[in-house]
């Protein structure tokens, strides 16, 4: 397998900013010390354990421990190869990359098959942009003027339009280099008995991209009579495109959604167009299946969404049947949402492209600005399939609406709600509420029960035992993880992180530092690293450094809480050079007053058990030994209250 030369590797490290890869995924916000946090890509949670030290270039989760630098994230987070993040990365930065060639395989087709189908995405879409502008394509350019799309809005969006031939993408990419596998694994063309061909003929196409801005897939729209297909015609689920992950416009909407604290949701390629143009730019769409589970972890990373800071996202759903059933299903996920949930239905029943061409842009604007709360409109909408005029009907509407009521975890909203149904209902609110309370609350397909949850005490396993026997069976080291709870695992910490992180304000002390200082194993093993990199300082602060300790770590659980200590801010408010220095003088000198601390015990405990007459000379030996130990334990312990 080609490698990329180290060099370029390392150039590519120094290029890219870790804070701006991860804000293209995740909304960060000031964590204090230097460091930003928000909510973690890798796991579901409601309070931001994910922290990001742009001046180190690593991140480090606290709460599923999942941690690297800027080729690290990229790699999990959209499932990459290790080449194949640098690729992406490199192509960000203007980084030309280097291969050690194994063959005579020209240059890119050394590169991944991640990074080859972007770029044959990335080239089809300006095919498709440029065939808009044929004469072919008449016939989609009258269905966006029609709609009151002009060119700067189609280019602004990327729209473009698959010629009505068998292979004219297909020629266009093979001739820029790329295979018949490459096609067909991206899903831009289809393998037939004589050879691939496109997809996507004679329709409108929309340009699909993730958050990153890369090109994924496509949407196309039919326009001619005689294409028998589906209206709306996707890319198939392929390596780079995941319909449940994707959502239509987020490269557009990401940064607006982020500051705003706001998402629209509607249902088309032309609705987030319509959106955009009329001042909500917070517009996005699924790409051809259902809002779900995977949509939501999307939005909420971009929201911020936990109790500090709410936001809302607002569903448009047409206003037929199958509008009102989209609602009652979102419902069902709502609860996964922090975020105050709102719909937006139009009562004339058009969606916002057709209610912009109709009343123009303020009739958009001002069809979100009408939106209700989800669980009313999710409530009513229950309600309005019953007869409330009789009693039989106000009954039945009772029965159907209580569970979800009682799915309602807002405490201080379930009783508002259980009001306000009473009075729909024309029902006493004793009643409504005693119905809610015998209801069983409607629960998500995706969620799961609280004894499934990782670390759970009624879980039949203890959390991570099942990794333990694993690694113990192989023959690795098993590390426990320190006690948060002590001051001792506390000041190994801070010293341990001020080695890592300020190493140039340490090096004078770090040196009187032992192994046996830690009363942890991962901690030893930790500053066993760090003195197998060289003393802290002899290579300077920031990445260099951090990854010189890296290489000396024995596994990736050790590294794992090397990154950790790397984005952890120190427990200062100091920013300055002597502020920094006296501060990381005094965590050392407090973990080597402690350290002194457990030898004079154990000395005092070897003194009490010698015979001072038998062993006069050993005594007097131990008792200067315990007189010197016990006056550089005062001198430690003065300079340690000295600092913070």
């Amino acid at each position: 397998m080609p490698r990329i030369k180290d060099t370029d590797i390392a150039l590519v490290r120094e290029r890219t900013r870790i804070d701006e890869v991860v804000r293209e995924v995740v909304a960060l916000k000031p964590a204090g010390g230097g460091s930003l946090k928000g909510l973690c890509p890798f796991h579901d949670e409601r309070s931001p354990s994910f922290h990001v030290t742009p001046a180190k270039g690593y991140y480090h989760c606290f709460g599923c421990q999942e941690g690297g630098d800027a080729i690290d994230f990229v790699r999990k987070v959209d499932h990459l190869s290790f080449a194949e993040a640098v690729e992406k990365l490199a192509a960000k930065s203007g980084t030309t990359l280097r291969y050690e060639e194994g063959g005579s395989a020209k240059p890119d087709r050394l590169k991944g098959v991640r990074t080859r189908l972007a770029e044959a995405h990335k080239a089809a879409a300006a095919f498709y942009a440029d065939q808009l502008l044929t004469p072919g394509a008449q016939i989609g350019r009258t269905f966006l003027t029609e709609r009151d799309f002009d060119s700067d809005a189609a280019e602004h969006f990327g729209v473009g339009f698959a010629p009505v031939g068998w292979d004219g993408l297909t020629n266009h990419l093979r001739a820029n280099g790329f295979t018949d596998q490459e096609l067909t694994l991206g899903g831009l063309a289809v393998a037939g008995k004589r050879g691939p061909y496109d997809r996507f003929r004679g329709r409108l196409v929309w340009p699909i991209r993730d958050l990153s801005g890369d090109v994924v897939g496509f949407g196309a729209r039919r326009l001619r009579d005689d294409d028998e297909g589906p209206k709306y015609l996707n890319t198939p689920e392929t390596p780079l495109y995941k319909k449940s992950q994707v959502l239509y416009g987020v490269d557009l909407a990401r940064k607006e959604i982020s500051r705003r604290q706001q998402a629209v949701i509607v249902e088309g390629y032309t609705d987030v167009m319509a959106a955009h143009l009329s001042g909500i730019e917070t517009a996005v769409a699924t790409c051809g299946t259902a809002f779900g589970v995977d949509h939501i972890k999307v939005l909420r990373r971009l929201l911020m969404d936990q109790d500090e800071f709410r936001g809302q996202v607002i569903f448009t759903f047409d206003g037929d049947e199958a509008g009102k059933k989209a609602a009652r299903k979102a419902f069902t996920e709502d609860q996964r949402f922090v975020t105050q949930t709102f719909v937006a239905i139009d009562p004339n029943g058009m969606d916002p492209c057709d209610l912009r061409l109709a009343d123009g842009p303020e009739a958009v604007r001002e069809l979100i600005a009408k939106r209700i709360p989800m669980f009313e409109f999710a409530i009513r909408a229950t309600l309005a399939e019953y007869d409330l005029e009789t009693a039989e009907g106000r009954v039945a509407g009772l029965k159907a609406v209580a569970p979800m009521l009682a799915s309602i975890r807002d405490q201080a909203l379930r009783p508002e709600y259980t009001r306000l149904l009473a009075g729909w209902l024309g029902l006493e609110p004793s009643e409504v509420s005693e119905a809610v309370k015998r209801a069983k609350p409607v629960v998500s397909s995706g969620s799961r029960s609280g004894a499934q949850r990782r670390g759970d005490p009624r879980s039949q396993e203890p959390a991570g035992a099942g990794e333990a026997a694993v690694a113990e069976s192989a023959g690795r080291a098993v590390w426990e993880r320190p006690d948060s709870a002590t001051t001792a695992t506390a000041v190994e910490r801070e010293s341990l992180k001020c080695a890592i992180q300020i190493p140039q304000h340490v090096d004078a002390w770090y040196a009187s530092v032992e192994p046996l200082a830690f009363t942890w194993d991962v901690h030893v093993a930790v500053h066993e690293a760090i003195t197998a990199a060289g003393s802290p300082g002899s290579i300077g602060d920031g990445r260099a450094w951090i990854q010189a300790v890296l290489e000396q770590c024995p596994d990736d659980t050790v590294r794992t809480y090397v990154r950790e200590f790397a984005v952890d801010p120190l427990h200062t408010k100091q920013d300055d050079d002597e502020g920094l220095r006296n501060y990381a003088a005094a965590v050392i000198a407090r973990l080597l007053e402690m350290d002194a601390t457990r030898r004079t015990v154990e000395l005092k405990g070897r003194l009490q058990r010698t015979n001072p007459v038998e062993n006069e000379v050993e005594y007097n030996k131990l008792f200067a030994d315990l007189l010197a130990l016990e006056q550089y334990r005062r001198q430690l312990r003065e300079l340690a209250l000295g600092g913070e």
